[in-house]
């Protein structure tokens, strides 16, 4: 018997079309299924059905009365008061509260106080008579396997670490299926890459849902895809997926293309003459009338957006420079040893645990912040749009169309004047929901709406501080296009793997104490490049505050032996590279001229101490020429590289 089974499952919610129109689904013992979707098809009322938090208009889930079902939400708690152990133990209700209760108690009479003692007894017989000391071994083992404090204060922890304490909450169950609506929100790479693993591992049964690709592609067996009220299952990884969709709305489409070209015929044959109306066989106007019907109840796929970025007058070559720059608050060290140099083009990638310092980092690169040591040079004509990670320049009482717009009910895009609700439909806001209050949008909307801003004002920076989170798929893929087809710069703050590799040409990566060091390449590309002994728990230690990481280390080219990979030339390197052939040049001709006075025979009879003076002359400039060489090969080599 499968764990658990959906026949026939209908749900309208006020819409016409249903929203989910009869739903067939079976999830067995150890798979992990992913359910994916447009946003708004209906994922999250999935989930919500799963769990008995809404009722199916028909049909029926189906499970064994004894099947434990659990859910890690999608949002962060409000309430971050209490321990972690009371988090976690808050998903045995009752009985847990009295194992948190035991847990705190404990700890107090071990301390000394031994008024406590009569409410530990109390809660020890509770858990004598509900058997709850296996409960109370079940929360230490789930804090245990998560690696968390239990001792600590929700409050004080980060996102990510919070989604850890919502899992083990969900985990203290011991649930046989395990539902996870966007596990991936609020967390840093190295949280997901942990989650990841630790979920491979979990020997439940998994459905979720989740738009970061790597994610999706590294713990999938199934994939699941509601598309227009309906579901259809996909055996294997996301790549089988998305060949195996491609080629169902192929076929899909061929068919639809036929269907309608033999109604195109029928409707022609209908409207013949009088002596064709005559003879009419009254079969085939029956088949006509049921074709016509089946026409109007097509459900057609939503649209795609189809936004572009609008590119400002070109920037200066130079868009940022940093040499050796430092950037401290309150006493404590944010930022050290930052050089690096960003030219007109380049599309970089800010890699780093939450809290490092990389939105510090790109308001330094963009003159929000002045450095406390070093210097920034910045390029000349910058137009810099800037996409907030907070949502913060969005006006939650006023409509999407006022949020782009302004009160304007036309837009000047690509140099021709566009109302502001038919360019909102680039993005997917048809105008009855371009019209309601940002208030009303679910994060994927809203993320669309921040995109309708930035891509309205012409630009020659981007500056994308976690752009992907809640975009669907095809969002995110159309993102990447254009972004690649951009041909100004862009800074990007993403922990979407895919998504850096897709798009950006170079890194900086945060590797502790502040340090942040440039590779080529993606994430991906980092992972390879990256010294040896250096891993993704190194660098997420601390919050790169002095003291808070590992040590810095030196922001030099790097040998071979170190694997570090040739940062940028910066503009004095490039002039000294620029000089170097000259200098070896002038090297090389007073070599040969030392040469050819060592050659004179009679330099070796005179005994004046010339000859001594000639070769150490000598040995100097030759010492000196190799340096040369071995510059001039270093900087060519990283100019190349870079």
């Amino acid at each position: 018997m499968p764990l658990l089974e959906l026949r026939d499952v209908h749900l309208a919610l006020g819409h016409h079309p249903p929203l989910l129109e009869g739903l067939n689904l079976t999830i067995d013992y150890g798979e992990r299924v992913c359910l994916v979707g447009r946003n708004g098809a209906g994922k999250s009322t999935l989930m919500r059905i799963l769990t008995g938090a809404e009722e199916p208009d028909e049909g029926q889930v189906a499970c064994d009365p004894g099947i434990r079902v659990a859910q890690l939400a999608q949002q962060l708690p409000e309430d971050t008061s209490g321990t972690v152990y009371q988090h976690v133990a808050a998903g045995l209700g009752e009985l847990g509260e009295v194992v948190e209760r035991y847990h705190r108690v404990a700890e107090a009479v071990a301390a000394g106080d031994t008024a406590q003692l009569d409410e530990m007894q109390a809660c020890q017989d509770t858990l004598d008579a509900h058997g709850g000391w296996d409960l109370k071994q079940r929360v230490e083992a789930v804090l245990s396997r998560l690696q968390l404090d239990p001792d600590a204060a929700m409050a004080s922890l980060s996102g990510g670490v919070q989604r850890r304490v919502l899992l083990g909450r969900a985990l203290v169950t011991d649930p046989d299926l395990l539902l996870l609506d966007e596990p991936t929100n609020h967390l840093d790479i190295d949280a997901i890459t942990w989650l990841e693993g630790f979920l491979k591992d979990w020997p439940g049964a998994l459905l979720f849902v989740t738009h970061d690709r790597a994610f999706l592609q590294s713990l999938a067996t199934r994939i699941v895809e509601i598309d227009r009220g309906a579901l259809i299952s996909y055996p294997g990884d996301y790549q089988d997926y998305l060949r195996r969709r491609d080629e169902r709305l192929h076929a899909e489409q061929r068919q639809r293309a036929e269907f309608d070209k033999r109604l195109a015929q029928e409707e022609a044959w209908i409207r013949q003459g009088v002596k064709a109306r005559r003879t009419r066989n009254q079969g085939r106007v029956r088949q006509l009338q049921r074709m016509r019907a089946e026409r109007a109840e097509r459900r057609e796929r939503q649209g795609k957006a189809q936004f572009n970025v609008q590119e400002a007058e070109r920037s200066g070559k130079i868009v940022a420079e940093a040499e050796d720059v430092a950037f401290a608050y309150g006493g404590e060290t944010v930022i050290r040893g930052l050089s690096t140099s960003i030219l007109r083009g380049d599309k970089v990638g800010v890699i780093g645990p939450n809290g490092c310092g990389k939105t510090t980092l790109i308001r330094l690169l963009l003159g929000h912040l002045e450095p406390t040591a070093g210097q920034i040079s910045r390029g000349t004509r910058l137009e810099i749009a800037y996409f907030d990670q907070q949502r913060a320049a969005l006006d939650e009482d006023a409509s999407v169309q006022d949020n782009v717009g302004g009160g304007r009910e036309h837009l000047d895009i690509g140099g021709r004047s566009r109302h502001v609700l038919s360019y909102l439909q680039d993005f997917l806001f048809p105008p009855q929901r371009a019209r309601q209050p940002v208030r009303a949008l679910s994060g994927g909307e809203r993320n669309r709406l921040l995109l309708a801003r930035l891509f309205s004002q012409p630009a020659n920076l981007l500056v994308l501080d976690e752009p992907t989170n809640d975009l669907d798929t095809e969002a995110l893929e159309l993102l990447e296009e254009r972004l690649l087809a951009f041909n100004g710069t862009v800074l990007v703050v993403s922990h979407d793997r895919a998504f850096l590799d897709a798009v950006v040409t170079q890194s900086l990566a945060y590797e502790g104490g502040g340090v942040f060091r440039e590779y080529p390449g993606g994430y991906s590309d980092w992972v390879q490049q990256r010294p040896a002994g250096t891993s993704r728990d190194d660098a997420g230690r601390g919050s790169g505050r002095s003291g808070g990481g590992t040590a810095p280390r030196e922001q030099g080219s790097g040998g071979a032996g170190g694997g570090t990979p040739p940062r940028r030339l910066t503009r004095r390197e490039e002039a000294e590279l620029a000089e170097l052939p000259g200098q070896i040049e002038a090297l090389e001709a007073e070599q040969a001229r030392l040469h050819e006075q060592l050659a004179d025979p009679a330099l070796y009879q005179r005994g004046d101490g010339r000859l001594e003076e000639l070769q150490q002359q000598l040995a100097d400039l030759e010492a000196r020429l190799e340096q040369g060489y071995e510059r001039w090969q270093e900087l060519e080599e990283r100019s190349q590289g870079a």
